[in-house]
């Protein structure tokens, strides 16, 4: 395995951040990881980066130690980060150029700024950059040394629809020759369109984790008040419902006509219209039924020390 996560356990003082986590991920293969706020994303990375030791537990890259064995490692990762790493008065030409020059066999700079549709700001100042701007340098910095592993901190967070293509057709060529790529993110879509498996972290531990389709199941999905009478409903669907969210229910069932037009009849009978509705669960839907109300939490884990950009 590329990565290897085993009972992996971090604290933050008296904050339990991590609790015997454990997963792996193959080489070659893209896993994103989710999660809520505080759910230990962000500290679990740090630590397979090497900016970070266990409090108990191993992690292993390429079969190393990433903090004892960082020098061996160094020039065999990239890491993205969400925010910052670049001198506010820099050029994408000249931080691409300065970190090609830590490789021995680096990427053209000119060919990512090409492909990462940056060409136009080039010599543009890292501060006078957008956000999408500089998100797509710092996914060119990961890149530009070749890495065998990738960390992605929310790689498309800002970036519009061009780059976000950009970035996503970047992230399966580098898989497809061999590259391993763990990445966080809080989009359901950015997931679904790039990953081979999705893991999802809740309070410091994982609750799932596998392909779309293993973590996808049967069921309608759909819409309408808050808060509605569930005994009620199910008796007159007989099947069970449950309100995942305020306003967002999960039929056990299939979406039969006769289903359908019963749920419609019950909700007309309450005054209630019905939403959105569709049948099959949807990663977005999997990941709500986990981590419940927390789920449109986007903040990452509790501040820790900031990380600077690995060199040679």
């Amino acid at each position: 395995m590329a990565l290897s996560v085993d009972n992996l356990v971090i604290r933050h003082g008296e904050v339990l951040a991590v609790d015997r986590l454990s997963f792996s991920v193959a080489k070659g293969e893209v896993v994103a990881l989710l999660g809520p706020n505080g759910a230990g994303k962000t500290s679990t990375v740090e630590t397979l980066e090497g900016y970070r030791s266990p409090t108990a537990g191993t992690v292993r890259v390429l079969g190393l130690d990433p903090v004892a064995q960082r020098r061996e490692l160094s020039g065999s990762l990239g890491v993205m980060l969400q925010q910052g790493g670049v001198y506010p008065v820099m050029t994408p030409t000249q931080v691409l150029a300065l970190f090609a020059a830590y490789y021995p066999t680096p990427r053209d700079p000119k060919e990512l700024l090409e492909v990462l549709g940056l060409t136009a700001v080039a010599s543009t100042p890292w501060k006078r950059l957008s956000g999408g701007e500089q998100q797509r340098v710092s996914f060119a910095l990961a890149l530009i040394g070749r890495p065998s592993v990738l960390f992605l901190d929310e790689p498309t967070a800002g970036v519009d629809l061009h780059g976000r293509h950009a970035i996503r057709s970047l992230i399966q060529q580098q898989a497809a020759d061999g590259v391993t790529v763990l990445l966080t993110t809080h989009e359901m879509a950015e997931a679904e369109a790039v990953a081979d498996r999705v893991a999802i972290v809740h309070d410091g531990t994982l609750a799932r984790m596998g392909s779309l389709s293993e973590l996808t199941g049967d069921g309608v999905f759909f819409e309408a008040s808050a808060a509605l009478n569930l005994d009620s409903l199910s008796a007159a669907l007989s099947v069970a419902v449950r309100e995942e969210l305020p306003g967002r229910y999960r039929i056990d069932g299939e979406a039969s006509p006769e289903l359908v037009a019963s749920l419609g009849t019950w909700l007309a009978g309450q005054g209630a219209t019905l939403g959105a509705l569709r049948s099959g669960a949807s990663l977005e839907d999997t990941y709500v039924a986990i981590v419940g109300e927390r789920a449109h939490e986007v903040t990452s884990d509790p501040p820790s020390t900031p990380r600077r950009r690995r060199r040679r």
